[in-house]
C-alpha cells in the first residue's frame, strides 16, 4: 500500500464515525424490516442448494449470515520469540518498534480483522478489549474502547494496560493512536490492503508483532487455502457468460447522517464483487475508492444487485426508505427487483480469517435466496 493510499484512511474514518455516533443516536428504529429469509447450512455444499435459474431475474431482499461466527484459532499453543522488533508502518512513515510482551493484546481497525486475526493466530485469551467491529462471540464482551463509532478511548484503552495494540490506522484520531506510544506502549501500524492476498499480508504482520511467525504462517496458509477452495465453489455456480452475470454495487448507507457512498475500486467492495462471480459496475465508471454516490452515476451504473451493510439498511429506513430518499435507485434493475442483500457491518468487509465464510454467505444469500 502506498503512503497516498494510507493518508486517505482518516478521511474514510472521519465519514464513517461522524455517520455511526447519528446512527446510534436513532438506532431504536423499531426494527425496520429488511425480510431476511433463512441461509442453508454451510454444511450443504453450494453446489447442492436450491440454485436460482436467472440471478438476475430474481426479485427481493435478503441477508447473508455466517454460517460460522467464531473465529477457529490455527493453534492453542503458539510458540513465541520476544522481544520482536519490527516496522510500524505509520500514517506518515515507517518506524521501529520492539514489543516484548504480548499478554495484553489490543487490536483495532475499521472491519474487525486485527482481532479476527489475533483470535485465529491462537492469542484471544491474552485480548484485553475490542473495537466496535469486533462483535463475534469470543470477543463480544470484552472492554470496548472505541466510542462514538470509531473512535478510540485513549482512557480506556490506558486503562487496560495493554503490553502492544496493533492497528492500521482505519481508526482514529491517530493523534490518539500515538498518544498511546509516547505513554510507554509499543503501537504496531500493520499496512495491508482490503484485497484476498492481503488477508495473508496482514496475518503475517500481526504474527509478527506477536512473536509468532509460526503460527502466522499456519493461519496464513490456512485462510487462503480456505478462500481459494470458496472462489472455486463460487465460480461453479455463477454464471460464466458475462451476460448473465450479475451486475453488482456495494453502496455505503448511513441515512439518518444523509451519507450514501458508492465503494468503489480499492475499497474492498471490488475484491468482494469479483470474488462473487459478479460484475463490479463501480469499475465500468471508473469509479475508484469511496465516494459519495450520485443519481448519474448510479444510472449509468445500473446494477441487479446492491451490496449493503445491515445497520446501513436499516438507518435509511430499510429498502422502502432508501427508494424514497433516492428514487433514482428505483430506476436501476436492484431498485426495480428490490434486489438488496444485506450483510453485518462487521463482516461484510471484514478481510481475516472470516473471509472464507463471508464470500460462503454473501454466495449463499445472492445465488440460492431461498434455500433452507
Amino acid at each position: 500500500m502506498t503512503l497516498s493510499t494510507r493518508l486517505r484512511r482518516p478521511a474514510l474514518v472521519a465519514i464513517i464515525a461522524s455517520a455511526v455516533i447519528l446512527l446510534s443516536a436513532c438506532s431504536g428504529t423499531g426494527g425496520l424490516a429488511v425480510a431476511p429469509t433463512a441461509r442453508a447450512s454451510a454444511s450443504i455444499p453450494l453446489a447442492d442448494l436450491d440454485l436460482l435459474d436467472d440471478p438476475r431475474a430474481y426479485e427481493g431482499e435478503s441477508t447473508a449470515v455466517l454460517a460460522a461466527t467464531s473465529v477457529v484459532p490455527v493453534t492453542k499453543n503458539p510458540e513465541v520469540t520476544l522481544p520482536a522488533t519490527i516496522t510500524s508502518h505509520d500514517l506518515a512513515g515507517d518506524t521501529e518498534v520492539t514489543v516484548t510482551s504480548n499478554e495484553r493484546i489490543l487490536g483495532l481497525d475499521l472491519a474487525g480483522s486485527i482481532a479476527a486475526t489475533i483470535f485465529g493466530l491462537g492469542f484471544g485469551d491474552n485480548v484485553v478489549g475490542r473495537d466496535v467491529s469486533t462483535t463475534f462471540p469470543d470477543a463480544v464482551d470484552l472492554p470496548l474502547v472505541t466510542t462514538g463509532g470509531h473512535s478510540i478511548n485513549s482512557e480506556a484503552v490506558l486503562a487496560l494496560r495493554p503490553t502492544v495494540v496493533i492497528t492500521d490506522g482505519t481508526v482514529g484520531p491517530t493523534d490518539v493512536v500515538l498518544q498511546l506510544r509516547e505513554a510507554g506502549i509499543p503501537v504496531v501500524f500493520v499496512d495491508t490492503d482490503p484485497t484476498l492476498d492481503g488477508v495473508s499480508e496482514l496475518t503475517h504482520q500481526v504474527a509478527a508483532a506477536l512473536g509468532a511467525a509460526e503460527a502466522g504462517d499456519l493461519l496464513a496458509e490456512r485462510t487462503q487455502s480456505e478462500i481459494t477452495d470458496t472462489i472455486a465453489q463460487i465460480a461453479a455456480i455463477a454464471p460464466t457468460d458475462k451476460a448473465d452475470k450479475l451486475r453488482i454495487a456495494f453502496l455505503y448507507l448511513r441515512g439518518s447522517a444523509g451519507i450514501y457512498y458508492l465503494f468503489g475500486e480499492g475499497s474492498g467492495a471490488d475484491v468482494l464483487v469479483d470474488a462473487l462471480g459478479g460484475v463490479d459496475v463501480a469499475k465500468e465508471i471508473d469509479w475508484t475508492g469511496m465516494k459519495p454516490m450520485t443519481d448519474e452515476a448510479l444510472v449509468a451504473a445500473n446494477p441487479d444487485l446492491i451490496l449493503v451493510m445491515t445497520d446501513g439498511l436499516e438507518s435509511a429506513g430499510g429498502v422502502d426508505g432508501l427508494l424514497e430518499a433516492k428514487p433514482a435507485i428505483g430506476l436501476t434493475k436492484a431498485g426495480e427487483h428490490r434486489r438488496f442483500v444485506d450483510m453485518a457491518d462487521g463482516e461484510i468487509l471484514s478481510f481475516g480469517p472470516r473471509t472464507p465464510g463471508v464470500l460462503d454467505a454473501l454466495a449463499r444469500a445472492i445465488y440460492a435466496p431461498d434455500a433452507k
